[in-house]
């Protein structure tokens, strides 16, 4: 290989690592399954907590 392959190869491979930072995912990270019902069940006990106090104000 001569010089200005070698040359031409590291550019090429330094340019591709710097667009590869760039560039952004569209892709939503993963949650497991019991992150998510986790994060269901903490929604679930806040939604019975505004009920119950719009409950007491109502009646009040």
């Amino acid at each position: 290989m001569n010089r200005q392959a070698k040359l031409q190869k590291m550019y090429d491979k330094r340019r591709k690592r710097a667009s590869a930072k760039l560039k952004t995912s569209s892709k939503t990270p993963y949650i497991s399954k019991a992150d998510r019902a986790k994060v269901a069940l903490e929604n679930a006990t806040v939604e019975a907590d505004t009920e119950k106090s719009g409950n007491i104000k109502e009646t009040s």
